[in-house]
């Protein structure tokens, strides 16, 4: 009896373990260079800043312990490796959720009021466990650690020029916990998210349509785009009509009503205090806890933050000298600098969006320098080019033109004239590339940005910092 209760055990999980064999949705982990234990690593790294920089609820809250047991249910049936998922809610009104690397997820409190039936909770947790399935936040963080800054300039949301600290919050999206910008999705990443997860929760036995269901609710509270859950999850278009025909391939069966759980809990977060993001950036809840939140232990409310201003795009008078690694140049002196020699931000008062923590999030105005590590051989314009595939391929409506020679105080160099036309809340943003090989092969790029209306009042400025540049002669 006991090797025919194994034998059926091994039968269940190879199961499990199966890739799914209906639906055309067929997705393999993104590849990098993460091994399983550094992936977990990294994971707990963010865990401790989102408890430090956001209000959690405690384990043994009786919405978390839902939350727990529902993802259980989800993670049982997801495919691939078996990470150590673990569940918990963040005290935010924002719809919102997201998926740290090695399977740690969290969901805004906001989320679970707002979601309407069982499935459609579970279609937003089964989307965030495929973000861990394929690796999405791990291949991002891979990125930025090749292409370095440039790789989140695309991801410039709309509330960044807000003027107040909520809109500055809700800029940074997942932001809102300092240093974890490699949360952010790209397109590509949540088409593929979307269709894993609706398969995890159809084989969890919820009905696949309330994904799809939950993103047209908030779009019609919100406006497409006007949650924070679609500013961090951008929509890659036409989500309902490519999930509803992935759905229509599965075979039919009965699903899963909604529990008396699932309704327990509704009741019990419709009367729970969510902290607002301006809330939640001024750290007024590490002194007061409504839902006995989770405390960092430092129990100080922070300053609220000044709000973002408007950039003073006022160029004139002394400008000095800003010093990286292996170049000098320089800059209007009434610029900020942010960052270190090798990769640094520079921009007016008002100019780089702020994170949290009170460090510079995104260039808005101004211009940000980092480098680039091509494949090994790859150089001049195919090297520039390698450069902007990597963040052009992640940012629809980005586009570029040919790069094309440029010499600057005898430095041989290539120059790339970019735009995204949905930037900035559709304002737009340009960017002017211009990249060095370095002797080791890498690159040394320097990226001027202004939203398209304003491009032109500053390149003037731009031109004249790139004249002045300095770089090391080449080794003869």
């Amino acid at each position: 009896m006991v090797g025919d209760r194994n034998l059926q055990y091994l039968a269940v999980l190879a199961l499990m373990m199966a890739p799914r064999v209906y639906g055309s949705a067929e997705f393999t982990p993104c590849k990098n260079n993460f091994t399983t234990q550094q992936q977990i690593g990294l994971g707990d790294k963010a865990k401790a800043q989102v408890y430090k920089t956001m209000p959690v609820l405690p384990d043994s809250s009786p919405v978390t312990r839902y939350i727990q047991q529902l993802g259980d249910r989800l993670t049982a049936v997801a495919p691939g490796r078996k990470w150590p998922y673990n569940f918990h809610v963040v005290d935010v009104a924002e719809i919102n959720a997201f998926a740290l690397p090695g399977g740690s997820i969290f969901v805004n409190l906001g989320t679970i009021q707002a979601a309407a039936t069982e499935a459609q909770l579970a279609g937003v947790m089964a989307h965030e466990i495929s973000h861990v399935v394929l690796q999405h936040s791990v291949c991002n963080a891979e990125k930025q650690q090749r292409v370095g800054l440039f790789a989140g300039l695309g991801q410039l949301a709309a509330g960044v020029l807000l003027g107040d600290a909520a809109g500055a919050v809700v800029s940074e999206g997942i932001g809102m916990t300092a240093g974890l910008s490699f949360l952010k999705m790209s397109r590509g990443a949540e088409r593929q998210a979307d269709l894993e997860g609706v398969g995890i929760a159809y084989d969890a036995g919820y009905d696949p349509h309330g994904l799809p269901q939950f993103f047209e609710t908030i779009e019609q509270k919100y406006g497409a785009g006007g949650a924070q859950f679609l500013s961090d999850h951008p929509n890659p278009g036409n989500r309902t009509e490519y999930v509803d025909k992935e759905i229509a391939s599965y075979p039919p069966k009965e699903y899963l009503p909604t529990s008396a759980a699932f309704r327990q809990v509704k009741a019990e977060v419709a009367g729970m205090h969510a902290y607002t993001a301006k809330e939640v950036s001024s750290g007024i809840w590490k002194t007061q806890a409504p839902n006995q939140t989770v405390s960092s232990g430092v129990n100080q409310v922070l300053g609220a933050r000044a709000g973002t201003v408007t950039p003073d795009l006022n160029t004139g008078g002394a400008w000095r000298t800003l010093r990286g690694d292996g170049f000098t140049m320089e800059i209007p002196g009434n610029w900020k600098v942010y960052g270190t020699q090798t990769s640094q931000m520079v921009g007016p008062s008002g100019g780089i969006a702020r994170s949290p923590d009170g460090g510079a999030g995104n260039v808005v105005y101004g211009m940000l320098t980092d480098r680039y590590q091509p494949r090994a051989g790859v150089t001049g314009p195919a090297a520039v080019d390698a450069l902007i595939g990597e963040i052009s391929g992640d940012n629809p409506g980005f586009s570029a033109g040919a790069p094309r020679a440029i010499g600057v105080a005898g430095a041989a160099g290539q120059s790339v004239e970019c735009r995204n036309p949905q930037a900035n809340g559709g304002r737009g943003e340009q960017d002017w590339v211009v990249a060095f090989q370095r002797p080791d092969g890498s690159l040394r790029y320097f990226v001027f940005v202004a939203p398209t209306p304003d491009f032109a009042r500053l390149k003037p400025a731009f031109q004249q910092m790139l004249k002045s540049l300095r770089l090391p002669a080449p080794a003869r």
